[in-house]
């Protein structure tokens, strides 16, 4: 018995209003993404891959998978002709209610009959929303070796009675939009082909894909612009700044063109973020200082080069010249203007003008200390991820020696990773390689000591990539965390680790903690624009004594640990002792010890 006496309700709100105040980026962009094909061709994981690709790229979008639906709306259906018909009606309806509410809606079912499939593209074409038929085409070995539910076996040993692709015909799609080939392409070429699939169609603005912009002089043109920095007039910069022309240049700021405009270091020192092409989490000026006799000097010319130790690595072109309030500046972004605070110390001894403008940065910025090959730009590491199959990746940013804890964090968040269904989670250790204070580690030290925890295999080298930030440290707490994280987020790190006191350091007056310890991991979990990457809070290991092995902090057992802080740890290196069993790895600790001892023997 159908429904009777029912009337349409129209809604008072447009799509197009809707669709303003949906998602990040305006626009209505509701549609449905009919994913089909046999079991095991791969629907459900194209169908949650494209879901987390499109919600990290600020489109809002919701994936229904055929098992999940029949937990709760469809559970009352069996899988007879009549009933598959209705649970694919069913879809088709809801899918076009979530359309219509302007997300794009992901279906993965398998959907063997032609004609369901053709009553829900005119479900949807009669309210006037797109709908796209993707057929996922894997050939029925392939699926029924990939049987992850072992479904085949039982309907080939007829324990399933009417299996698709056993018993039961699947009717292939005549002419769908796009027809995925799973059985060659990999996952993210078959996201890839869906996106731009949905840019010719308007539904992903064109460019909201570009993740990485890279500010290098392209090689047909290389001659000509380096001829032209010859003749221009320069700056010379500092190491400091030479890092952030790296930074820069390998696409770590994307979107920036070059060092920040005027507006654009407004709209960082007061919001936090750029607010071109919707909002872009940005939370610390790069920007570059100059003398106001250089400022003098150059006012007027349309480009100028940036040389360093005398050698020209880079045209600015088009300069945008601001005073530099250097104490305005501290104070939004350190929240103090203590001049003892050494990354202060250096912005209030600088020039005391900003100039901001596109850079075309001539080549690769090297450091020839041996560590150029860890120092792996956003597309060299996304290359990486491909290469070795990762579907998830999580980043752990330092500046210090990785300790047992560190490592027992990284592996809790793998094991988290597999549980969640993930099956080839891969860990970015990605310690930072710019200006640190000087008690810190030098980052030669470091990259030995973290070689040597690999060695050891506290940590899986085999899903392990260890490579240099090039970011200087700015010690500025909760703001800054949020640069360390949206970094490692267009480099394709889809999970970060927040530590406790992330970039964090004491007073240099008040010896107390600049920043409360907590407020990192806090700020970051809130922090807007930051979509793409989901952050693993900090949990608090300590050395368990009983264990002999670093463990998650139990207060109820307080008396069972040790917190070995960054003072006695230096302490014990310097004198040669060992700290207690199972704190270190015994190769990464002797690194260590080296290096405090031979501090010693300079002093």
């Amino acid at each position: 018995q159908g429904s009777t006496n029912v009337v349409y309700q129209a809604h008072h709100v447009s799509r197009s209003k809707r669709g303003q105040v949906v998602g990040t980026r305006g626009g209505f962009r509701g549609c449905t993404v009919w994913l089909t094909g046999l079991s095991g061709a791969g629907k459900t994981t194209i169908g949650f891959a494209l879901e987390e690709y499109l919600v990290s790229h600020g489109i809002p979008c919701y994936s229904l998978d055929g098992d999940n639906v029949r937990h709760g709306l469809n559970k009352n259906l069996g899988f007879s002709a009549g009933d598959r018909e209705e649970n694919i009606r069913r879809i088709a309806e809801v899918a076009r209610l979530f359309a219509d509410a302007g997300l794009v809606c992901i279906t993965s079912f398998i959907s063997p009959f032609a004609k369901d499939r053709q009553n829900a593209r005119k479900i949807h074409e009669a309210a006037g929303l797109p709908f796209f038929e993707i057929f996922v085409d894997a050939p029925l070995n392939i699926c029924e070796s990939r049987d992850v539910k072992g479904l085949y076996k039982k309907a080939r040993a007829g324990e399933i009675k009417g299996f698709t692709g056993i018993d039961s015909e699947y009717e292939k799609p005549e002419s769908p939009e796009l027809v995925l080939k799973t059985n060659v392409a990999s996952v993210s070429e078959c996201i890839q082909q869906v996106v731009e699939l949905l840019q010719t169609q308007n539904i992903v603005p064109p460019g909201s894909i570009k993740d990485v912009l890279e500010l290098f002089v392209p090689e047909n043109k290389l001659n000509s612009v380096r001829a032209e920095a010859e003749m221009l007039p320069s700056v010379e910069i500092t190491k400091l700044d030479l890092q952030w022309v790296q930074v820069l240049s390998e696409g770590w700021a994307t979107p920036l063109t070059g060092f920040m405009r005027e507006a654009e270091y407004l709209q960082v020192i007061h919001f936090g973020t750029l607010l071109n092409d919707g909002v872009v989490n940005l939370s610390i000026p790069i920007v570059l200082p100059i003398s106001t006799e250089d400022k003098e000097r150059l006012e007027g010319c349309e480009a100028l080069a940036l040389s360093y130790a005398g050698r020209r690595v880079a045209v600015l072109k088009s300069p945008d010249y601001f005073e530099h309030r250097k104490e305005e500046r501290c104070a939004r972004i350190w929240g103090t203007t203590c001049t003892k605070h050494p990354h202060i110390k250096m912005v209030m001894e600088s020039g005391d003008w900003l100039v901001g403008g596109d850079l075309l940065v001539l080549e690769k910025i090297k450091w020839n200390d041996g560590l150029d090959q860890y120092r792996l730009t956003p597309l060299g590491l996304k290359q990486k991820f491909t290469e070795m199959n990762a579907d998830a990746v999580f980043a752990f940013q330092l500046r210090n020696p990785v300790h047992n804890g560190h490592a027992l964090l990284m592996q809790d968040t793998r094991r988290q990773l597999l549980e969640r269904g993930y099956k080839n989670p891969v860990l970015l250790l990605h310690p930072l390689g710019g200006w640190t204070k000087d008690d810190d580690v030098p980052l030669e030290w470091r990259m030995k000591q973290h070689a040597a925890v690999l060695e050891e295999q506290v940590l899986d080298p085999k899903s392990t990539i260890v490579a240099i930030f090039p970011s200087p440290m700015l010690y500025a707490g909760p703001t800054e965390v949020q640069w360390h994280c949206r970094a490692r987020m267009i480099a394709g790190a889809n999970f970060y680790i927040v530590g406790r006191d992330p970039a964090g350091m004491p007073h240099p007056e008040t010896k107390k903690d600049l920043y409360e310890p907590t407020q990192g991991g806090k700020v970051l979990s809130m922090a807007p624009g930051l979509t793409s990457v989901e952050i693993i809070p900090f949990r608090v290991a300590a050395y368990n004594k009983l264990k002999r092995a670093m463990d998650f902090y139990d207060p109820k057992r307080h008396d069972d640990f040790d917190f070995i802080s960054g003072t006695r740890m230096r302490k014990l290196a310097r004198e040669g002792e060992n700290p207690p069993d199972g704190f270190m790895a015994p190769k990464a600790w002797k690194v260590l010890t080296e290096y405090y001892q031979s501090l010693e023997k300079k002093n």
